[in-house]
């Protein structure tokens, strides 16, 4: 398929989904970096209370909750 072919189809609103090899897509700005943080005993016990109450990981509500005070930050 021309390039041409695929603006039309996409600019129509077509799915064009099929014309494209998603195994390599990525999200710029989103990728990942390991990163170890030493939190008190306290504050595990009390992640892990929280996100078995909502049924989550500890790992998921930590990125979570970070990622709600980091925006109210407005970068």
């Amino acid at each position: 398929m021309k390039a041409s072919e695929f603006d039309k189809k996409f600019d129509s609103g077509e799915d064009v989904t099929e014309f494209i090899d998603l195994s390599h897509a990525r999200r710029p700005g989103c990728e990942q970096k390991r990163v170890n943080v030493d939190f008190p005993l306290w504050m595990i016990e009390a992640l892990d209370y929280e996100a078995k109450r909502l049924g989550v990981t500890r790992q998921s509500i930590i990125k979570f909750w970070i990622a709600e005070r980091l925006e109210k930050l407005s970068y």
